[in-house]
C-alpha cells in the first residue's frame, strides 16, 4: 500500500511491521533529526521508534491516521534522546571542525553551515513549536494534519508556527550580524 494511503488510514488494524517500517522510516529519520536527533544516533533511535511500534501495536485504536500515530512514537523518542543527551559530552578536534577544502565545494560548505545553524535555532524552540515547524515548513505537510500530529487546535498550531518562525528568523539575523551567516 502506498505511503499516502496509509497516512489517511483509519481502521484499527495496522499493516505488519515490515510494512510500517518500509513506508516510514524515512519520513522518522527525518522527524528524529529535526527533533533534534544526532545524525550518529538516528539509527539507534530509529530502531528504538520500531521496537516501541511493535511492542505497542495493540495501542493503535484507528482515531488517527497511522502516520499520527507512528510521529507520537518518533516525538517520544526524540524527547526521551534529548533530555539524555547531556550526560554524552563529546568534542570535536579542530580538525574536524573547519577541514581544508577547494573553493569549488565552497555551495556545500554554505549548505552544511545553513544546516548546522538551523539546527542550533531548533534546539531553542519548546518541543511544541518545534514539532510545527518542522512538520509544516520542513515535512511540507498541511496545517490541518500537522494540527491532528501534534495533537492541538489549528489555530494553536498555526500560532506555535508564528513564533518558531520568528525565533528562526531572528536567529538568523543575529548570525548576519556576527558574520557567522551569508
Amino acid at each position: 500500500m502506498h505511503a499516502a494511503a496509509n497516512a489517511t488510514m483509519t481502521v484499527h488494524e495496522l499493516p505488519e511491521l515490515r510494512v510500517l517500517y518500509v513506508e516510514y522510516v524515512q519520513f522518522v529519520a527525518r522527524v528524529l533529526r529535526r527533533l533534534g536527533v544526532r545524525d550518529a544516533d538516528l539509527e539507534d533511535c530509529c530502531q528504538e521508534v520500531f521496537t516501541a511500534i511493535h511492542r505497542r501495536s495493540s495501542s493503535f485504536d484507528g482515531r488517527g491516521t497511522v502516520r499520527s500515530w507512528v510521529f507520537s512514537f518518533a516525538r517520544r523518542v526524540a524527547a526521551d534522546h534529548r533530555k539524555r543527551a547531556h550526560v554524552r559530552r563529546e568534542t570535536l578536534d579542530s580538525e574536524s571542525v573547519e577541514p581544508s577544502v577547494e573553493p569549488t565545494v565552497d555551495a556545500a560548505i554554505d549548505q552544511r553551515r545553513a544546516r548546522a545553524l538551523l539546527d542550533t535555532l531548533l534546539d531553542g524552540l519548546d518541543d511544541d513549536r518545534r514539532a510545527v515547524f518542522v512538520l509544516f515548513e520542513l515535512e511540507q505537510l498541511p496545517m490541518t494534519e500537522v494540527a491532528e500530529l501534534v495533537r492541538c487546535p489549528l489555530q494553536t498550531a498555526y500560532s506555535r508556527l508564528h513564533s518558531a518562525r520568528k525565533h528562526i528568523e531572528d536567529g538568523v539575523e543575529r548570525a548576519r550580524k556576527r558574520g557567522t551567516f551569508r
